[in-house]
């Protein structure tokens, strides 16, 4: 423990850290989980290497988190664009005021910082149909020293028809994080009660950040994009492959 810091600080930064460092990307409204356990099936097409190192992850991870929400519309086109392109994703969330992410490419990674001490690297591992596997490392940055840790992140999507010819999606947000054991050794058993309650109430906030971004865009895609349009440093390219996607002039 550092010197002059608190057992109670240390506790505040630890769950801090858990809850924030859960990386997933993108929306809607959640439903309680309850007290079902979190579950990652792996699907059989992962490569050896990722899935020793997701296994690991899991099987020692301190605190876990499984959100699923209720259905909500948007185009599967734009939402499987959005999953695909991270960095543009978090202009468009920056541009609603939906979150502070920043996501950016630095020799072949990408970094993320939530705006709020969290900063570290997340590789997407596997792609398929309805799935998304990250892998995550990255620190909690304070007057402490950096809490550093290791995350799995899986979002499960499913599309189904809705009124009016549009479609809803159902997604389900899992993510284990594993922790130095150092930091766990400060926090003790003790703090688990508390780290599970926060990392499923950041989940659920994560979810809704897709949620609100979805809204907007069936809204008013026209004003989405003009909000988008107007950041100085939004890449032009995948820019005008969004104004497309909207079917804005």
């Amino acid at each position: 423990m550092v010197a002059g810091a608190t057992p109670r600080l240390v506790r505040r930064r630890f769950i801090a850290f858990v809850a924030l460092l859960a990386l997933g990307l993108l929306l809607g409204r959640p439903r309680s989980t309850g007290a079902a356990q979190a579950t990652l099936p792996l699907p059989p097409q992962l490569p050896a290497k990722d899935r020793e190192r997701f296994e690991e992850i899991v099987k020692l991870a301190f605190a876990s988190t499984q959100q699923t929400v209720d259905p909500y519309a948007i185009r599967p086109e734009i939402f499987e664009y959005l999953l695909d392109h991270p960095e543009f994703a978090s202009h468009v969330t920056r541009a609603l005021k939906a979150a502070r992410y920043k996501i950016w490419r630095d020799q072949g990674s990408l970094w993320l910082d939530d705006g709020w001490g969290v900063r570290g690297v997340f590789t997407p591992v596997y792609t398929e149909p309805g799935l998304r596997l990250m892998h995550a490392q990255g620190a909690y940055q304070s007057a402490l020293p950096d809490i550093r840790g290791r995350a799995v992140v899986a979002l499960g999507y499913k599309f189904q028809p809705a009124p009016q010819g549009r479609q809803h999606v159902v997604t389900t947000l899992t993510s284990f994080v594993q922790l130095d054991s150092a930091v766990i050794r400060a926090i003790g058993k003790l703090g688990g009660p508390l780290v599970q309650k926060k990392a499923d109430r950041e989940g659920r906030q994560l979810l809704r950040v897709f949620a609100k971004v979805s809204r907007a865009i069936e809204d008013n895609p026209a004003d989405v994009y003009a909000r988008v349009r107007e950041q100085a440093d939004v890449p032009r390219q995948e820019l005008e492959e969004f104004r497309k996607l909207l079917r804005v002039p």
